[in-house]
C-alpha cells in the first residue's frame, strides 16, 4: 500500500501525533510519500527523522497512490481535490484547524483513527462534485468544486445582476451580492451562513443559495443535481468574482456560465464514529444547553 500526505505546514503540537502516524503506517510496511512544500516546511523543524519514501508536486506525481491524507483544516482538506481529481483516491481528513466538517479526525484520535485504518474498519463515501465551463473556458483543467460555486460582486458597493436558468428555463434575476450554489457537501459551508438548508451528503441535490438579496422574499431554493444552470451578470464594474471552493478569479460580465454535476466523484474516507450526522452535532453544538 502506498500513501500521500498532504498539507500546507504543520503545528508544533502536532509533531507527535504525526510522528505516531508515521511510525504506524511503516511499521506496517506501507510506502509514504509527501507533498514537497510540506516536506520543506518541516523537515528541519521536526523532533524525529522522516523516513519516506520520496515526496510529490502535483497530480501527475500520485497515479499510484492507495490513499490521500489531508493534513489541516476544511481548506486544505479541499485544495487535495486539486490533485486527486478523478483517480478515485480516497481522502483521509485529519483536522489541525478549527472546525473540521471534512477533516473530521482530530489529533488527540490520531492513533484510534490509524488502528482502524489498518484494520479496514472504514467505509468510502462517494461525494459529487459541481462543474463550471465558462464561454472563454478561463477555469482550464480543473474547472470542479466540492463545496460550492460562489459569484460575488467584486469591489463595489454597487449590487450585481444574476441571471439564472434551470435548463435553459428562466428562474430569477437576482439582484444581490452574489449568488451561492453548493453541492450537499457544502450545504454546511457558506451556504449554511447564508441561511441555506442543511442536506444530507447522499440527497443529490444542488442549493442555490444569494448573497444579501435586495428582495427579501428571495429564499434558497433546492434542485435535483441532474439539471444544468446557466448564469449570466450584470453588473456597474463589467466584472465579477467567481469562487470555485478557495479558488477565485475576476471574470468579465459578457462571460456566461454552465454548471452541472461533474462526470466523477470524490471518495472520502469515514470511520464509524463519524457519520455525517455525529459531525452535525458535534461540530454545531446541537443539544447542548450552557444552562446544564
Amino acid at each position: 500500500m502506498k500513501i500521500a500526505i498532504y498539507g500546507r505546514t504543520l503545528k508544533e503540537d502536532f509533531y507527535i501525533s504525526f510522528q505516531e502516524l508515521l511510525q504506524k503506517m511503516k511499521a506496517n510496511k506501507i510506502e509514504i510519500i509527501i507533498y514537497q512544500p510540506l516536506y520543506d516546511c518541516v523537515v528541519n523543524k521536526l523532533p524525529f527523522e522522516l523516513n519516506i519514501s520520496g515526496v510529490f508536486n502535483s497530480h501527475n506525481d500520485i497515479n499510484d497512490v492507495d490513499f490521500m491524507f489531508s493534513i489541516g483544516g476544511d481548506g486544505t482538506f479541499l485544495e487535495t481535490i486539486s490533485l486527486v481529481r478523478n483517480k478515485n483516491i480516497p481522502i483521509v481528513g485529519i483536522n489541525t484547524g478549527r472546525l473540521g466538517f471534512l477533516s473530521d479526525i482530530s489529533k488527540d484520535e490520531i492513533s484510534t483513527a490509524v488502528d482502524n485504518f489498518l484494520e479496514n474498519k472504514y467505509t468510502i463515501e462517494k461525494r459529487a462534485l459541481l462543474q463550471l465551463n465558462t464561454t472563454n473556458q478561463q477555469f482550464k483543467e480543473f474547472n470542479y468544486a466540492l463545496n460550492e460555486v460562489t459569484i460575488h460582486k467584486k469591489d463595489t458597493s454597487s449590487l450585481i445582476t444574476i441571471h439564472v436558468y434551470i435548463n435553459n428555463e428562466y428562474l430569477n434575476s437576482y439582484w444581490a451580492d452574489g449568488l451561492v450554489i453548493s453541492t450537499p457537501t457544502g450545504s454546511t459551508a457558506y451556504s449554511m451562513s447564508l441561511g441555506g438548508p442543511i442536506v444530507v451528503p447522499n440527497s443529490q441535490n444542488f442549493i442555490i443559495t444569494p448573497i444579501a438579496s435586495h428582495n427579501l422574499t428571495v429564499r434558497p431554493i433546492v434542485i435535483h443535481d441532474s439539471n444544468v444552470l446557466k448564469i449570466k451578470v450584470e453588473g456597474r464594474s463589467k466584472k465579477f468574482l467567481v469562487s470555485l471552493d478557495s479558488k477565485s478569479l475576476l471574470v468579465d460580465s459578457d462571460v456566461e456560465l454552465t454548471i452541472k454535476k461533474a462526470q466523477f466523484s470524490i471518495n472520502i474516507l469515514k470511520f464509524k464514529n463519524k457519520t455525517f450526522f455525529t459531525t452535525l452535532r458535534n461540530k454545531l453544538m446541537w443539544g447542548i444547553d450552557k444552562r446544564n
